[in-house]
C-alpha cells in the first residue's frame, strides 16, 4: 500500500467504492487522514463500513463544511456529459476535486529514496488502443531482466493498493483518459501515448476533450522522457510541442506506417521488423512476425512503444527480444485460444470500438467473425472497408439486425446470442481459418463488462472443439 500523504488529520471525502475507491479510503487512511465515504450502492457503503470506514451522505446540506479533498473514482462523470452531483457540490464548495491517480504521484516518492542506489521509476502509458498490452509486455519484458516492477492503474492493481518501491524499481501504470483528466499531479518519469481514435467522447466533451485529457499526461507532468505515435494528427501535434527540434532525443516517436528517419532517436515498424534509429543510424532491430504473443500490425505498435521505454531504461536490444519472444499476450486481446482442426480461435473482446476491431481484422486472415454489441457513438464508420479477410460475419447483440445491414458487402449471419454464434462459426470453419471475437462494439447489452463477454466466447470455443 501507498499512504496517502498532505492530509494528516483531515477530513477526505471518497466517492465511490469499488476497487479503487477502496484501495484509496485504505490508502488514506494509512496517512493519516480521516476518509469520509460514499456510494450510492447500499452494498458497497456496507462493505465499507465493515473495514471500518465512516460512510456520510455527501449531498446532505454542510456536507463539505470540513472537507479537505475530494477524491472521486474513474468511472464517475465530473464535468462531461454533466458531473455528478455529488462533485457539483464540491465545486460549489470550493473544495478540490482530485483521482487516486493523483494522489499516487504526490506520495509514491519517499525519504528512504535518499538511501537508494537506483531511484525508482513510474512509466505510464496511454493512448486509445493497446495501453493494456504495452504496459503489460513492458512489465514483462522487465520481470525477464531481472528488474523489480509492478503493474498498476487500469491494469492489475489499483495505483495506491501496490507496494512501496524498492532500490531501482520500476512500476508501469496503464492509464486511461478518466484518469489523467482529472488527476491533479502528474508526474511519470517516462511517458507513452500510443494513439488516437473516438471513444469515450460523451464524457470528454468529444474529440478535442478526449485528446486534451490523454495530453494531460505530458503537459502537466514534463516526463523526462516521451514515446509518442506518430500515425495520427494529434500524435504529430503532441510530438512537435514536447520537442525541442528533431534531434530531441527527450521525444521517440513511433510508427508502424513509415519510417522514421532524421538526427534524434526513433522507433518503427514495417513489414514485420521492427528497427530503432539513434543519430541517423541503425542502433537495433527485431523480427517481431515469429513472436505469437504479438500478433498483427497493432501489437507492432505495442512493440514499438515498449522497445522504447525498455530502451530508455537501459534495457539492451537482445534482452527485449527475449522478452517479446517469451511474452503470451493478454486475456481478451488478440487472445488465440484453441487450435483444432486447423482453425484457429482468437478472443478480442478487447476490440470494442471500430478502430481497435479494424486492427484485429487486420491482423489475420481467412476470418469468420463474430461481432456486434451495443454500439458506441459514430457507427461502424468505415470498419466494413477493413474486412476484405472476412468470410462471414457473425453477428451478436439486442440489435444484431441493424448492426448486420451496416456491413455492407460483407455476408452476416443474425445470430443475436454468443452461444448460437460460436455454434455456427465452428459448423462452417475450414483448415486454415481464423474464428475471430472482435465485437466493434460495447458489451453492455447482454454482458456486464467485455472480460465476462470474452470469458463467454473461451467457455463456449473450448466445450466444442477444446484446446488449452
Amino acid at each position: 500500500m501507498i499512504p496517502v500523504t498532505g492530509y494528516t488529520g483531515a477530513n477526505v471525502a471518497v466517492l465511490g467504492l469499488g476497487r479503487s475507491g477502496l484501495a484509496t479510503a485504505r490508502a488514506l487512511r494509512e496517512g493519516g487522514a480521516i476518509p469520509v465515504c460514499w456510494d450510492d450502492n447500499p452494498a458497497a457503503r456496507e462493505t465499507a463500513e465493515g473495514e471500518g470506514f465512516t460512510c456520510q451522505n455527501l449531498l446532505k446540506q454542510g456536507a463539505f463544511d470540513d472537507i479537505a479533498c475530494l477524491i472521486v473514482s474513474p468511472g464517475i462523470p465530473h464535468l462531461y456529459p454533466e458531473p455528478n452531483p455529488v462533485v457539483a457540490a464540491a465545486l460549489a464548495a470550493r473544495v478540490p476535486v482530485d483521482n487516486d491517480i493523483g494522489l499516487f504521484f504526490r506520495s509514491f516518492a519517499t525519504r528512504e529514496w535518499e538511501n537508494y542506489d537506483v531511484t525508482p521509476k513510474v512509466v505510464a502509458v496511454t493512448g486509445s488502443n493497446g495501453k493494456s498490452t504495452t504496459s503489460a509486455l513492458i512489465h514483462h519484458v522487465l520481470d525477464q531482466a531481472s528488474r523489480r516492477t509492478q503493474l498498476a492503474g487500469n491494469i492489475g492493481r489499483g495505483v495506491l493498493d501496490i507496494e512501496p518501491a524498492e532500490d531501482g524499481e520500476v512500476v508501469v501504470l496503464e492509464l486511461s483518459s478518466y484518469q489523467t483528466d482529472l488527476a491533479r499531479h502528474l508526474t511519470p518519469d517516462i511517458a507513452v501515448f500510443s494513439n488516437l481514435s473516438p471513444d469515450h467522447l460523451d464524457r470528454h466533451g468529444g474529440m478535442g476533450g478526449y485528446f486534451a485529457a490523454k495530453r494531460r499526461l505530458f503537459a502537466e507532468g514534463g516526463p523526462d522522457r516521451a514515446i509518442v505515435g506518430v500515425d495520427e494528427m494529434e500524435g504529430q501535434f503532441l510530438a512537435n510541442q514536447l520537442s525541442m527540434g528533431p534531434a530531441d532525443d527527450r521525444v521517440i516517436p513511433i510508427s508502424v506506417e513509415r519510417k522514421l528517419t532524421g538526427p534524434g532517436w526513433q522507433v518503427f515498424a514495417k513489414k514485420g521488423f521492427l528497427s530503432e534509429y539513434r543519430k541517423g543510424r541503425q542502433a537495433g532491430s527485431i523480427d517481431l512476425r515469429a513472436i505469437k504473443g504479438l500478433p498483427g500490425e497493432h501489437n507492432r505498435q505495442n512493440a514499438c512503444a515498449a522497445y522504447a521505454v525498455c530502451r530508455a531504461l537501459g534495457l539492451a536490444p537482445r534482452v527485449i527480444e527475449a522478452g517479446f519472444a517469451s511474452f503470451g499476450g493478454l486475456p481478451h486481446r488478440s487472445q488465440i485460444v484453441a487450435e483444432a482442426g486447423g482453425v484457429t480461435y482468437v478472443n478480442d473482446s478487447k476490440a470494442t470500438n471500430v478502430d481497435a476491431a479494424s486492427k484485429a481484422l487486420k491482423a489475420f486472415k481467412k476470418i469468420r467473425w463474430i461481432c456486434g454489441g451495443l454500439e458506441k457513438e459514430g457507427g461502424l464508420g468505415d470498419l466494413p472497408d477493413h474486412a476484405g479477410e472476412v468470410i462471414k460475419a457473425y453477428v451478436i447483440g439486442r440489435e444484431a439486425a441493424g448492426f448486420a445491414m451496416q456491413l455492407k458487402g460483407v455476408e452476416a449471419e443474425v445470430c443475436t446470442t454468443m452461444d448460437i454464434a460460436v455454434a455456427r462459426a465452428v459448423e462452417d470453419a475450414q483448415d486454415g481459418e481464423v474464428v475471430l471475437l472482435a465485437p466493434a462494439a460495447a458489451s453492455f447489452d447482454q454482458y456486464n463488462s467485455f472480460e465476462r463477454r470474452g470469458e463467454d466466447f473461451v467457455r463456449l470455443v473450448k466445450e466444442l472443439v477444446g484446446g488449452s
